[in-house]
């Protein structure tokens, strides 16, 4: 039985804060498009561009790269409001903004609060990057004006990273955990997941609840037990150590 179904140690829910600095993303193929147009040399059309892509593939790393060498204002889409754009621009040139971030910008339930930060961004001459899930033209909103604003937004996307960035992705994430897997269990599991990097993060929430509950380092039981609904099942039934209850704990 997989750990976070049983008794053990209380384990807090403390959030996890990655770092998110040039220096700790990793560049490969999968995220070049966005890295040459986000933090290159080349002009954004009207100032503006937005990354999109799969949870956990780097969107909000390079934003937050972006932010930091800019003096940008960095916001959260989810919390953005009318009454925050407001007082973005309210003090015009004067307020000291010069260019602006937002983060998940599809989740803000507030379009007006969208369309007057994409107005106001274009009035005041700021540069504004954008991340969400989506193309900005795929966004789901009602306002005419607004999706008209989307759908002239240059949107470059962040593809699923590759084996090799997956492999350095899930050993940062356990490393910034201080989760301890030995070599030869990771090699066994990358195989076997999803090749996403929502999956790595997964993997890492995972094993660290099941460390901080048991106290143990990860074998490769308690890996199975705790992630046996994302093991690729068909790898499973042919690998023998996998299907012998005393090292499964008993995982159907």
């Amino acid at each position: 039985m997989p750990i976070r179904d049983t008794i053990g140690q209380l384990v807090l829910p403390f959030a996890h804060m990655q770092h998110f600095t040039r220096a700790d993303f990793v560049a490969a193929p999968s995220n070049a498009v966005a890295r040459a147009w986000l933090l290159g040399r080349t002009a954004w059309p009207d100032r503006r561009l937005a990354l999109w892509g799969a949870r956990g593939c780097g969107k909000t790393h390079l934003l937050e790269i972006w932010a930091a060498e800019h003096d940008a204002v960095l916001l959260s889409g989810a919390d953005l409001t009318c009454g925050d754009v407001a007082r973005l621009f309210g003090a015009g040139r004067g307020s000291g903004v010069v260019a602006i971030a937002v983060d998940d910008a599809e989740c803000c339930a507030d379009e007006r609060a969208v369309l007057h930060l994409l107005n106001g961004a274009r009035e005041h001459g700021m540069a504004l990057a954008l991340s969400g899930r989506r193309p900005p033209a795929r966004w789901p909103v009602m306002l005419p004006d607004l999706a008209s604003r989307l759908r002239a937004t240059m949107a470059v996307e962040v593809r699923q990273p590759e084996d090799m960035l997956l492999r350095v992705v899930l050993l940062r994430l356990l490393a910034e955990r201080q989760i301890i897997v030995a070599p030869a269990i990771v090699d066994w599991l990358l195989p076997r997941l999803p090749r996403t990097a929502a999956t790595m993060l997964e993997v890492a929430r995972r094993l660290d609840h099941a460390t901080l509950a048991t106290g143990r380092a990860v074998t490769r039981a308690m890996a199975v037990g705790e992630l046996h609904d994302l093991l690729t099942h068909d790898l499973l039934a042919h690998d023998p150590v996998i299907t012998d209850p005393a090292v499964t704990g008993g995982v159907e």
